[in-house]
């Protein structure tokens, strides 16, 4: 194979597995940049990818199946919000029931209505998202040298909800810190009582932190369906809800550097499959379970602490007691 043609591959594969850890990782952003641990992207993940796809199969459009994936999304993260908020639970806990009650509730539903052992019927047509092909891409792939090509093979050729991806990064970026509302946000994960000196209403903006983790978390799930799939299978997210977490942590709670710790997981994830049979030198064929454990290695090295010194809001993890 040539050179180029498998580094545009290795490239395009990578922006499409990082997709859902970009969404993910953004709404773990705003949840623990008010102060809640959200250990549950993963299984607000897993629902909505179900939701989204059982939607999509019974309605025949993709856009009602997101919707869906996000309403559901989100009404797990009120869940996880009323317990960690109203009740002051442990938030490590309540993140965790929300990951195993998506784990059953999604296998025994898949099982009652389409009868396909957790699983959901194909997707077909509008039923998913199908690939943009950009303007030119055709032309300036022919024309250009590298840079053509790169746009035709790389940036081309993706969902509507690829794109949508990269751009709530620039928005979660935009409200974090430079507006009004990101102010108080972080100030609610850093000192909530001087918040709530000031009147402002602490479980209030947690609320809006954590409704916002549940709609990028029904965005990565109804990717996972609706988009890089054609249906929902059994745990399909196969953990990544904990590798976005990883690397929100690894981004030091800031998007932008969450966004280059998602592309890292995506092209490791890539390698799985482009690196099958392939000899490196003085080495030979390694193997696929090797390049299969590096996202989880990487995820485990990272939270050691080999990044260098992560300080994490100061709040974050603690229920809030307002004082009388």
């Amino acid at each position: 194979m040539d050179a180029s043609v498998w580094i545009f591959s290795t490239l395009d594969s990578s922006i499409r597995l990082a997709v859902p850890l970009i969404f993910a990782a953004m709404g773990g952003i705003f949840s623990e940049r008010s102060g809640i641990v959200d250990i549950g992207l993963e299984g607000k993940m897993l629902f909505a990818a179900f939701v989204a796809a059982a939607t999509s199969y019974a309605t025949g459009s993709a856009w009602l199946g997101m919707c869906a994936g996000i309403m559901g999304s989100v009404a797990l993260s009120m869940v996880h919000g009323y317990a960690s908020i109203n009740m002051r639970g442990d938030q490590v806990i309540s993140g965790l029931a929300v990951n195993f009650f998506a784990a059953g509730m999604t296998v025994t539903l898949g099982h009652a209505w389409f009868s396909r052992g957790g699983q959901t019927p194909g997707l077909i047509g509008d039923q998913r998202f199908l690939p943009i092909e950009l303007p030119g891409a055709e032309w300036l792939g022919d024309t250009i040298p590298f840079f053509g090509p790169l746009y035709r093979e790389v940036i081309s050729g993706h969902n509507i909800l690829v794109y949508l991806s990269f751009a709530i990064v620039g928005v979660t970026w935009w409200v974090l810190f430079k507006t009004r509302f990101g102010l108080r946000l972080r100030a609610v994960g850093e000192e909530p009582n001087a918040v709530d000196t000031a009147g402002i209403s602490v479980a209030w903006m947690r609320y809006r932190a954590i409704a916002f983790t549940g709609v990028f978390c029904g965005l990565a799930g109804a990717y996972y369906s609706t988009a890089q799939n054609a249906a929902f299978g059994k745990n399909m997210t196969a953990g990544q809800g904990y590798i976005a977490l990883a690397a929100v942590i690894f981004g030091k709670w800031r998007p932008k550097t969450a966004l280059f710790a998602c592309l890292l997981f995506g092209f490791l994830s890539a390698l799985e499959t482009r690196m099958q049979g392939v000899a490196i030198p003085g080495i030979g064929v390694l193997p696929t379970q090797v390049f299969s454990a590096l996202p989880y290695v990487l995820t485990v090295v990272l939270l050691a602490g080999f990044i260098g010194k992560a300080v994490a809001p100061k709040a974050v993890g603690q229920p809030y007691i307002k004082e009388r």
